[in-house]
């Protein structure tokens, strides 16, 4: 018996209406939906497109641990097995990822589990590094400018290096590491001029100079861009 095929949907930032017209159409008709979700609580991607989720759906909630370090193998390991099963039966799974499944997304650790096995399909989405450019109305890149995308979870002598080095800059990620991006980019005389937004696409958006930010209250899903202008 053929089996089912596996979809790696992005489906944007957090704005349901940047949902794009094919992940929508592969969504509904999914037999089977899995998406990550935090150790308790209900998760954000679901979230984003919950309207259109069906009664008759199946879901798998992949459970990751909110804890800083990488993700244990074993959580992979376990949603590869459990949606593997529901594709050996031929039905085929919609694996819904926030912003985008191939831009730090958790659908990196499945699709190396599965990809050997089964066909896979990816349907790109909205990433955050967009969403926030949009939101603060600012182009990331200019001409012939290059971009560097930066995990703020750097160590502060790694994060220096790479900021120094880039023309523009977007340093994802922030969370508890604001403080510390603060003085890197104080140091190298980046912070006027750098954007701070959080939550880009959501009605708790918020977009303001990174040098007026209290590190104390940044979540995770904030981002810093920066120019060398």
């Amino acid at each position: 018996m053929a089996t089912g095929r596996l979809y790696g949907i992005g489906v944007g930032p957090g704005d349901p209406e940047l949902l794009t017209l094919k992940a929508l159409r592969l969504l509904r008709a999914a037999p089977v939906v899995a998406y990550p979700a935090p150790e308790m609580g209900d998760s954000f991607a679901r979230a984003i497109v919950a309207a259109w989720l069906k009664p008759g759906q199946r879901e798998i909630a992949i459970r990751f641990p909110m804890r800083p370090g990488p993700v244990p193998a074993a959580v992979y390991d376990e949603a590869a097995a459990a949606i593997g099963a529901a594709l050996d039966k031929g039905d085929d799974v919609a694996c819904l990822c926030q912003g985008d499944p191939l831009f730090y997304g958790s659908f990196a650790g499945l699709l190396m589990r599965l990809a050997p096995r089964y066909p896979v399909e990816i349907v790109p989405g909205v990433s955050s590094l967009t969403a926030c450019a949009a939101a603060a109305a600012l182009p990331l890149a200019r001409r012939d400018e290059t971009l560097t995308v930066i995990p703020a979870s750097l160590p502060e002598e790694e994060l220096s290096r790479r900021l120094a080095a880039a023309e523009a800059a977007a340093v994802i990620k922030l969370g508890r590491h604001a403080a510390k991006l603060r003085r890197v980019a104080e140091r190298l005389g980046r912070l006027d001029g750098a954007v701070y937004v959080e939550r880009a696409s959501l009605p708790q958006q918020r977009i303001a100079p990174l040098a007026g930010i209290d590190p104390e209250g940044v979540p995770y899903f904030a981002m810093a861009l920066l120019w060398r202008r």
